[in-house]
């Protein structure tokens, strides 16, 4: 069993911030599940252009809106409490926030915690062995 808050989180290796985004990583691949889980807050007045090319991510807005543009299709979407959105398909989106946005997220396969957003928005596929 795993118990862990996100105090615990902050200011450790798992605290992940950008200038768009802060994202704490409470599940990582090394903890074998199957999935990571992240809470990440995206910024008022910023835009994120994202691709996981190499992931699936599940996203589950808890609190602020954003404007959530698919890049590939052009289709516009208006995120709240209470929303959340699969990229199942790896699209490459764009969230544009008008208020702080903080989102919990689920990747799969999980993140290591060690990936960086490339010049495309996109994750490497890192694994624990790697």
């Amino acid at each position: 069993m795993i118990v862990r808050s996100l105090d615990e989180v902050d200011g450790t290796d798992r605290d992940v911030q950008s200038e768009t985004w802060r994202s704490r990583r409470v599940i990582l691949a090394k903890e074998g599940v199957g999935f990571s889980f992240h809470e990440t807050v995206l910024y008022a007045g910023t835009e994120t252009t994202m691709w996981y090319a190499n992931h699936i991510e599940l996203v589950h807005c808890v609190e602020g809106e954003a404007e959530l543009t698919n890049e590939e299709t052009g289709e516009v979407h208006h995120i709240v409490p209470g929303t959340l959105y699969l990229l199942n398909g790896h699209e490459r989106h764009t969230v544009r926030p008008k208020s702080d946005f903080r989102v919990l997220c689920v990747f799969n396969p999980p993140v290591t915690g060690r990936e960086v957003h490339d010049e495309n928005g996109v994750y490497p596929l890192v694994t624990e062995d790697s």
